[in-house]
Formats: structure tokens, C-alpha cells, sequence
């Protein structure tokens, strides 16, 4: 028997949150170095570079790797001869570690949950209650599986009641291409096959947890039919050349994981949920010894990567730029911000029309203005903003004709890409959309020399702010008349990989 202290669990949760935060896992390190190695699309490449290169700062930083620091994720398995000192439940425990990993002065975690979903939905303020999963099993350790979730990757989530006789692969390949860009390929895709919905669903994310090994599954060959289906769904996804960020490239995703449970004969449920660049979750194992003993990473694990600019980018004064200048733009064109930019995500947007409609004086005026959708990390020691990466922007699609009618905006700043609804509103009005890497947050809020809440300040992180900024690097997403490359990119690599396995055939 052992005994498990009360601060043994609630200190190692914390731990392994502040962790996660900014180390990622190795494994993922190494699979996204090679496949930036093997790229062949620039735009892709530049992408994965932009992530290797943030991952490395953050580890050097110790600062989120991501804005979205998640919702946590918690799988614990108790052993039946564990004894807990405490008066706390687990869950209680778990918490606890939660609110302390998300409040710490020295790094602290955006807070992202909110109570009443479908109601108020009022920010906790300390980013709990996790999702927790707990089994009893023999034995007389803790073992804990911890991850925080980003919602752009969660929000991707499928779950389908197939027929038995339903091919999987078939259902991943046309399913894959419906999750857009707003999960930041690469990534890995969890899947669970069997049992009922829910089980099918938890399996998919718990899966998630294992590490990168698809390459070494590769060379020593398969030797069940799980691992088969691991091989030819690694293959038939990135055949579909969707590539790092939706741009088009060789590579969506980095490994493919399966976990499989008895089902009824009339059933074949499947789930998959994706990871995203910021891959992030740990374990640990707790013997009554005290606290779990987390290890860093050495950085010299981390690639030498270097991203240039080049001569043939384009720096832009956000102060004084024009419709006229706009027009120039072309897609897929790397762009470097500079001047001063407006911030809004959901909750800003929802507000400012609803102002609208309700014929109220906006309390910022967009005209001519660019706004980023992003919703940062608060700043600690001398930053001006915390990690501040863009958020998914097809979520303000249903907003966009309004405010690019009703108040002259110019230009949008964020991640994936847009829907045929706003497409359609940027060609009309003639602006842009303009895309900032998912998954490289800290690189982007060095570009941010200044950050100042100047409307909806009770909206917390979701918030307008005004940054002013210096070669922000973005890419012209979707230019003045209406052309998207993540239309554009995935169809062109998709040909092109079509056009190489023909040629080895």
C-alpha cells in the first residue's frame, strides 16, 4: 500500500500544466523537423519553420507556446491499494492543481472555460473544472496523463455511427478535408473505433497521448489491423495535400493514433479528434514518494531553424495604408505589419453588431482599420502582451458582411481559413484576410511593442485592444478579389502528389 499526500497530486498537476505550457513533447519536436526537412512547398515550410522556431523560444522563455493555453484534460489511473491523505476528492485535487498551474504569477495561463455554456457563459477565472477521467486499477501508484486542449483543434472533433460494412479510411479521407485549417496542421489525429459513442470519443483523445512513432511502425512493418489502419490513414491523409496551416504541402499530419473497444454486431461507431501544432500533455506516475519529478528538455534538442524574410516581402504601415494598396496585394504574399492594429474575436463581434443593429455608436471606429482576431495571454515581467497567436476566423464568418458594411473595415488578421459567406464580403468590399500561423504565438507577441484595452474591457481576453506592432509577419490569405489559398494550395499539392505516385507506379 502506499500512501498518496493531498499536495503530492495537487503540486504535480501544476507541475505538469506549467510544463506542457511551454516544453513540447520531444517526439513532436522531431517529427515536425522532419517533415520541414522533407517540405517542398515554400509557404508550408515557412509555416513549420515559424513553429519550430516559437517552440524553442518558449522553452527558453518558459512562456505558453500558444495563447490558447486549453482546456485541461486529465487521465488518472488509481491503484486499488492507493490510500490518499486527504479530505479532498480527487477531482477536488485535480482542480486544485488546475487553478494554481493557470494563476501563477511568473507564467500566467490564459483562462478559457466558461460556466453556463449555452447561458451567460461567465469566465471562471482559473480555467477549471478540468475534464477528468478517472479507473481504478490493481496496483498501488497514481498514474496521471495530463493535457491541455486548444478549442480551435477541439472544435474539430468527429464522431460517426457507421455501418459495419463502412470502409474507415474511405470516412476519414472525405472527412478530413470538412475540419479546414482551424485544428494547425500539422498535428496528429486521434481516432477510436468500437465500443459506443461516448467510449469511441474518449478513446480518440486518450490516444492522443502516446507518442510520435508512426515512422518506426513504418520500418518494422504492422502486425495487427489497427496498425494497418494507422499506416493507410497516415498515407490517404496526406495524400489530400493539405499541408502545415491548410496552405498545401506534403504533409497534415505527423502520426496517427488508434484505440479500439469491443462493439454491438449492428455498430461501428469512429471518432477522431485532431492535435494541433501546440501538441501539449505530460505524464507522470505518483508512489507515495511525494510530487512527481518533471524533467526539462535540454534546448539542444530543439533544430537550429532560421526564417528569412527575403527581399521580395512587403512591409506595410498599417497607419496609413489604403484600399488602392490593398488591391496590390496578391495571395499567398508574405506581408510585415507595422503600425497600429485593432484586436476582436467572438464576444467583441457578437457585441459590435448587436450595437449595430441596435443603431449605437461603435465605441472604436474600423474604418480603414485592420483587426486581428486573437484573444492573448496577460503580460508578465516587461512584455507589452503575453503569447498572442490568432484564433480560428471562420468563427466570425457570420459576422463579416455586416461590420465590413457597416463600418469601412479593411483588413482581418487570423488563422485558417474563410468561408464561402465571407469570402464573398471580402471581394464585394474589396479587403483582405490576411493569415498568422497557428501555433507560433510567442514569436508573433514579440512583434507587439504595445497593447492598450480600449473598448469592452469586461470581456477580459476577448477584449479590443489596439496593438502597435513591427514586422508582424502574416500571409495574404485571401486577397481583394476574392481568391483563397487554402482553396488554391491544397488542390494544387494534391495534384502534384497525385502526379508523383503516378510517376513512381
Amino acid at each position: 500500500m502506499s500512501i498518496i499526500k493531498e499536495n503530492d497530486l495537487i503540486d504535480s498537476v501544476a507541475d505538469a500544466l506549467q510544463f506542457i505550457s511551454y516544453y513540447h513533447p520531444l517526439d513532436f519536436v522531431k517529427a515536425v523537423h522532419e517533415a520541414y526537412e522533407r517540405e517542398e512547398s515554400k509557404a508550408a515550410k515557412d509555416a513549420m519553420a515559424q513553429i519550430l522556431i516559437n517552440s524553442r523560444m518558449c522553452a527558453e522563455g518558459k512562456r505558453p507556446i500558444c495563447q490558447d493555453t486549453g482546456i485541461v484534460t486529465v487521465f488518472i489511473k488509481i491503484g486499488m491499494n492507493v490510500q490518499w491523505e486527504t479530505t479532498k476528492s480527487v477531482a477536488d485535487m485535480v482542480n486544485e492543481g488546475v487553478r494554481r498551474a493557470y494563476t501563477l504569477p511568473e507564467n500566467v495561463l490564459r483562462a478559457s472555460i466558461l460556466a453556463d455554456p449555452a447561458g451567460a457563459r461567465k469566465n471562471t477565472k482559473d480555467n477549471t473544472p478540468a475534464v477528468i477521467h478517472m479507473e481504478m486499477v490493481p496496483g498501488d501508484t497514481v498514474e496521471v496523463h495530463v493535457a491541455a486542449k486548444g478549442g480551435g483543434s477541439e472544435n474539430k472533433s468527429k464522431l460517426a455511427m457507421l455501418n459495419p460494412s463502412d470502409d474507415i479510411v474511405e470516412w476519414v479521407k472525405k472527412t478530413v478535408p470538412t475540419m479546414g485549417a482551424g485544428w494547425c496542421p500539422p498535428g496528429m489525429l486521434g481516432i477510436g473505433i468500437g465500443g459506443t459513442a461516448e467510449k469511441a470519443m474518449v478513446m480518440a483523445k486518450e490516444s492522443l497521448m502516446e507518442p510520435v512513432d508512426i515512422h518506426e511502425l513504418k520500418e518494422r512493418g504492422p502486425q495487427n489491423r489497427v496498425e494497418e489502419l494507422r499506416l493507410e490513414i497516415f498515407d490517404a491523409v496526406n495524400n489530400l495535400g493539405i499541408g502545415a496551416q491548410g496552405l498545401g504541402g506534403l504533409t497534415t499530419v505527423l502520426d496517427v493514433k488508434i484505440m479500439d473497444y469491443p462493439t454491438h454486431a449492428a455498430s461501428l461507431p469512429v471518432a477522431m479528434i485532431p492535435n494541433c501544432a501546440a501538441t501539449r500533455h505530460a505524464h507522470f506516475v505518483l508512489d507515495g514518494s511525494g510530487p512527481a519529478d518533471l524533467v526539462p528538455p535540454s534546448l539542444d534538442d530543439w533544430p537550429e531553424i532560421t526564417w528569412e524574410v527575403g527581399d521580395s516581402v512587403r512591409r506595410v504601415n498599417l497607419n496609413e495604408i489604403t484600399p488602392e494598396q490593398v488591391k496590390e496585394w496578391q495571395p499567398g504574399e508574405t506581408i510585415l505589419l507595422n503600425g497600429k492594429m485593432l484586436t476582436g474575436r467572438d464576444a467583441a463581434h457578437k457585441k459590435m453588431v448587436e450595437m449595430i443593429a441596435n443603431g449605437e455608436e461603435l465605441p472604436v471606429d474600423l474604418k480603414g482599420r485592420f483587426i486581428y482576431y486573437v484573444g492573448p495571454v496577460d503580460p508578465v515581467r516587461d512584455e507589452a502582451v503575453g503569447p498572442a497567436g490568432p484564433t480560428t476566423a471562420t468563427r466570425m464568418d457570420k459576422f463579416t458582411r455586416t461590420i465590413l458594411n457597416e463600418t469601412g473595415l479593411l483588413g482581418m488578421i487570423g488563422k485558417s481559413e474563410r468561408g464561402p459567406i465571407a469570402i464573398e464580403a471580402i471581394k464585394e468590399f474589396g479587403a483582405v484576410y490576411l493569415m498568422a500561423v497557428g501555433g507560433a504565438a510567442y514569436l508573433v507577441s514579440k512583434a507587439i511593442k504595445k497593447a492598450d484595452v480600449i473598448a469592452f474591457p469586461e470581456l477580459g481576453m476577448e477584449a479590443i485592444y489596439e496593438f502597435d506592432v513591427v514586422d508582424m509577419p502574416v500571409t495574404v490569405a485571401v486577397d481583394s478579389e476574392g481568391t483563397s489559398v487554402h482553396i488554391t494550395g491544397p488542390a494544387e499539392w494534391k495534384a502534384r502528389i497525385e502526379e508523383q505516385a503516378l510517376e513512381i507506379k
